[in-house]
């Protein structure tokens, strides 16, 4: 079953190009899977069950997983098993009737605007880390964009005359504008500490690490971290509380709904309109994020 397994990766990578997490995460939710039917005797495609992989789902609850964390497993299994299936590999899939658990929706963590002032005041130092950190904090809470979209973004992704930056994937692409404050921190930024950082090589991206590369997402969110605790911040927050918070303050200060779901890249409406429910967690001054 593992050499079957492996082939799927390598599906999912040549053929539905997913990405390098996407393809490492299912691989790794099925090796362990394979482990726990090896462990009953079933190592062959063919003798799977049901039953087999409804056991596998209860070891994962009894083992206190996250309801997220057993839905990603068994999303994991339906896409494997429904690839082996449609290929004519197994004459039915065993994994077509289990349900996943249901997942309660935790309510965002959205900061106050005197919170996120205080955040974004927290990197006030002038070395090149701290000046690129406080680029990075006032540039994702101006856009409101994605982490990956922050640390992916290239020196040719950034328009400093007009004031906006563009955001990519393999389909489409949005523009997305910044304020004053976060071009004051960005043009500081690339002057400065940029050069330092990328200690006379050539990187193509926006951000750069200590080391002179890419930065990742877990160096992100240690940032986010780090200035968060300095700040006095109680709750734990991520990089995407500042996209919560960047929502949520807009649409608390009036702007529209259609434009903020276009900056964001929100697919449907209702998932931007959201945010509407938390505009009372704004602060006393529902115009401060337009003047950033």
């Amino acid at each position: 079953m593992k050499e079957e397994i492996r082939r799927f990766a390598e599906y999912l990578e040549a053929e539905k190009h997913a990405s390098e997490n996407t393809r490492v995460s299912y691989q790794r939710d099925l090796m362990q899977m394979a482990a726990f039917l090896e462990g009953m005797g079933i190592r062959e495609l063919s003798r799977v069950t049901r039953t087999a992989l409804n056991s596998y789902v209860l070891m994962l609850e009894k083992e206190g997983k996250a309801a997220s964390t057993v839905s990603r497993n068994l999303a994991s299994m339906k896409a494997f098993f429904g690839y082996e299936f449609k290929r004519g590999r197994i004459r039915k899939d065993p994994s077509e009737s289990i349900h996943a658990p249901r997942i309660e929706k935790k309510a965002p963590v959205i900061l106050t605007v005197e919170e996120v002032d205080r955040l974004l005041a927290q990197p006030s130092g002038d070395s090149a880390k701290e000046i690129r950190d406080k680029a990075m904090l006032e540039l994702l809470y101006a856009t409101g964009i994605r982490v990956s979209e922050l640390i992916h973004l290239e020196l040719s992704d950034v328009n400093m005359a007009v004031g906006f930056i563009t955001c990519r994937d393999e389909y489409k692409e949005r523009a997305v504008p910044f304020g004053r404050v976060a071009k004051e921190a960005l043009s500081r930024y690339l002057e400065t500490a940029r050069p330092a950082l990328v200690k006379g090589g050539d990187a193509p991206w926006l951000f750069i690490n200590c080391s002179g590369g890419l930065m990742s997402r877990q160096g992100f969110w240690k940032i986010v971290k780090y200035y968060g605790e300095k700040a006095g911040i109680q709750e734990d927050i991520t990089p995407h509380t500042l996209r919560h918070s960047f929502a949520a303050h807009l649409i608390g200060g009036g702007a529209d709904v259609k434009a903020v779901q276009t900056m964001m890249g929100h697919a449907d409406p209702a998932t931007t309109q959201m945010y509407a429910a938390y505009a009372g967690l704004c602060g006393t001054d529902p115009e401060a994020h337009h003047r950033r």
